[in-house]
């Protein structure tokens, strides 16, 4: 039997380069949709964060539909709304007018972070009803659209696994934040959906990448990678650093430690060597589809990143009139 190719995808976290402004990230998010979307990508996502000056996308779903706008064979979606935010019912709103307005193309990814997670069950379920994804109900004002947007849970542990699965929901697996649980998420997963009587589903896992054409430059953007995730989590929340910039840094004793243990969830090298180790990792949780994260100070390094992976990967360019899965 054939094996089926392994479906690459994008997350975009819309990254802020040192010297760079907000704008200016947002419109190379912008641009790198336009450059990928007849590359042979499945869906393109973007995430939601707030108060860091290393990511401008504040508003996923304002994104969304500005890509929308722009590309034509990508399904585009948010990785994810942090729904305990909102009123449940606007959001289901907002997408119900994405999805109107741009059929069969829209992901509406959903995470629990961001405010009470005991609300985020009875959300899920308000957001379900007022997309039409419940056999048999609908809201009492039907405002769905034709074709409802496809709900996705986000996570990075078991919990969310098996929620995602009790609905019968998709489920992306945040790989790039917490690597040891991947294989027991999935299974839970599974096991939840076969337990509550669902369609199987094998769900997709979000992997931080950086790919250029030598391994010293793969490298070098990876310590950019490393040094700005290490500040963050050492209370330094900046921009990411530029590959100059890098180059003349002092690491302390504890950003190379942590960076040393943040090495385990990023992958980078070659094309060919991230095609090896992006397959192995499908294979180890059971999927068939891989988000690439992939985070440079330069938009220019993250175009090519990409370019590169779906030559690597042998991706297919859509038909004209090809349909998104």
């Amino acid at each position: 039997m054939e094996q089926t190719p392994l479906r690459l995808s994008v997350l975009d976290q819309t990254p802020v380069g040192e010297g760079q402004t907000a704008a200016e990230a947002l419109r190379a998010s912008a641009d790198l949709a336009q450059a990928v979307d007849g590359l042979g990508y499945t869906r393109y996502w973007v995430a939601e964060h707030h108060d860091s000056p290393g990511f401008a996308g504040t508003a996923p779903e304002i994104l969304a539909g500005h890509l929308l706008a722009r590309t034509r064979h990508l399904r585009i979606g948010t990785g994810g709304v942090l729904l305990p935010r909102y009123r449940a019912a606007k959001v289901a709103e907002v997408f119900n007018v994405l999805a109107a307005l741009h059929p069969g193309r829209v992901d509406l990814g959903v995470g629990r972070a961001g405010g009470p997670a005991d609300r985020f069950p009875a959300q899920v379920e308000e957001v379900r009803l007022r997309l039409g994804l419940i056999p048999g109900r609908r809201p009492e004002t039907d405002q769905s659209a034709p074709v409802p947007p496809r709900l996705w849970l986000l996570g990075a542990g078991t919990n969310s696994a098996r929620h995602a699965g009790k609905l019968g929901a998709s489920f992306a697996y945040a790989y790039f934040l917490t690597h040891k649980p991947g294989r027991a998420v999935m299974d839970a997963y599974r096991g939840a959906l076969d337990a509550a009587g669902h369609p199987p589903q094998r769900g997709v896992v979000a992997v931080r990448v950086v790919s250029a054409d030598t391994e010293a430059r793969a490298e070098e953007l990876a310590q950019s990678v490393l040094l700005w995730r290490s500040r963050k989590d050492l209370g330094q929340d900046l921009p990411l650093p530029s590959v100059h910039g890098v180059r003349g840094h002092r690491w302390s004793a504890l950003e190379a430690e942590r960076a040393a243990a943040l090495r385990r969830t990023l992958v980078a090298g070659t094309p060919e060597q991230v095609r090896a180790r992006l397959t192995q990792l499908a294979a180890e949780h059971g999927v068939g589809e891989i988000l690439v994260n992939t985070l440079t100070a330069d938009p220019a390094d993250r175009v090519r990143s990409y370019r590169l992976l779906a030559e690597a990967f042998e991706l297919k360019a859509p038909a004209p009139d090809a349909v998104p899965v």
